[in-house]
C-alpha cells in the first residue's frame, strides 16, 4: 500500500518503541517479558504489529524500560496525540516522499517570495521534484542532517541545478562540497539564523538545526530534528543508543514549549507535546 503523503502516520508504532527501548536498556525480548510479567507470545505479537496488550501490561513494560506510561499507552491504543504545530511566522513546506514502506521528509523554509532554504534532499531527485511547491524557484542554501540515502538522495542534482556548489552539514570527509557545522555554530541565511547541534547516535554524523526568524524573533522557532526525535518516538540508535538518548534529552532541554519539531520521518509535532507524551522523553 502506498504510504499517505498528505497525512503521514507516526514513524513508529508500539512494537517499534518497545524494540528500541529494549536495545537501550539493554534487554532481550525474553528477559523483557519475564521482567515485565508479560506473556512472551503476547509481547512478540506486539513487536510484530499485532498489539493486544492490556493497559496494565503496557504499564509494567514502561516501568521496566523507563518509558512514559501515558505516552506508551496512547501508542498502544492508536491514540497518540498530535498538536496543530501552528504559529510559525515564516513559511514551512514539508516535502514528503515515499521511501520503502514509509515516508521520508525534507523541508523548505521561506520568508516569502520565490526563494527558500532546503533541509535534506529526500530519497531521490525525482521524488523531491514531485513534492516541490511551484512557488519556490530558487534556493538560498542547503542543509543536511545526516548522510543516509533517504535524506541525501537528491543532493548532487540539487547542488548542480541550484548552482550553490556546497551545502552545510555535519563534518564529513567524503563530501568535499560540505561546509561542516559543529556544535553551536550558527549561519545567517537571509532572514534566518540557523544554529547547528551535533547529535550523533542514530548515525555517527548527525546534526539538528534550530531555525529562528530574525525579523520576527517573538515567533516560535523550528527544530529540524532529522532522525533524532520523532513524534512519539526517537530514531534508532544504530551508531550508539546511549548517545541517541542523551542528545535527544539535551536538545529537548534547550527548546521553548512552542518550538515546532520537523522530523525526518512522520508528522510535525511540538516540544511541549513531546515533553508530555513521548515515551522516551516524557517523565
Amino acid at each position: 500500500m502506498q504510504p499517505s503523503l498528505d497525512k503521514p502516520a507516526l514513524e513508529d508504532e508500539l512494537g517499534d518503541v518497545l524494540e528500541k527501548a529494549a536495545r537501550n536498556v539493554p534487554l532481550s525480548i525474553e528477559s523483557l517479558a519475564l521482567a515485565a510479567k508479560v506473556d512472551y507470545g503476547r509481547l512478540r505479537d506486539a513487536l510484530d504489529y499485532r498489539p493486544d496488550l492490556t493497559t496494565q501490561e503496557v504499564g509494567r513494560l514502561a516501568a521496566v524500560l523507563n518509558l512514559n506510561e501515558v505516552g506508551l499507552n496512547a501508542l498502544a491504543q492508536g491514540l497518540y496525540p498530535l498538536p496543530a504545530a501552528t504559529g510559525l511566522t515564516f513559511q514551512l513546506h514539508p516535502l514528503r516522499m515515499p521511501y520503502g514502506v514509509g515516508v521520508a521528509n525534507a523541508y523548505l523554509v521561506s520568508a516569502g517570495g520565490d526563494s527558500a532554504i532546503l533541509f535534506d534532499t529526500g530519497a531521490s531527485h525525482a521524488e523531491l521534484h514531485r513534492a516541490w511547491p511551484a512557488e519556490i524557484q530558487r534556493l538560498d542554501a542547503v542543509f543536511v542532517t545526516h548522510y543516509e540515502a533517504e535524506h541525501i538522495g537528491g543532493l548532487e542534482v540539487v547542488l548542480r541545478e541550484s548552482e550553490l556548489g556546497h551545502f552545510h552539514g555535519p563534518p564529513n570527509g567524503r563530501w568535499p562540497e560540505c561546509r561542516g557545522l559543529g556544535e553551536g555554530q550558527r549561519v545567517r541565511v537571509g532572514d534566518f539564523n540557523i544554529t547547528a547541534f551535533s547529535t550523533p547516535g542514530h548515525a555517527a554524523e548527525h546534526n539538528c538545526y534550530l531555525v529562528e526568524f530574525a525579523t520576527h524573533p517573538a515567533g516560535p522557532a523550528l527544530l529540524i530534528s532529522g532522525d533524532l526525535i520523532f513524534a512519539g518516538s526517537l530514531g534508532g540508535g544504530y551508531f550508539c543508543c546511549q548517545r541517541q538518548l542523551t542528545h535527544s534529552g539535551r536538545i529537548m532541554g534547550l527548546l521553548a514549549d512552542d518550538t515546532v519539531i520537523a522530523p525526518g520521518h512522520g508528522p510535525l509535532t511540538t516540544a511541549a507535546n513531546e515533553r508530555r507524551f513521548n515515551p522516551f522523553l516524557a517523565r
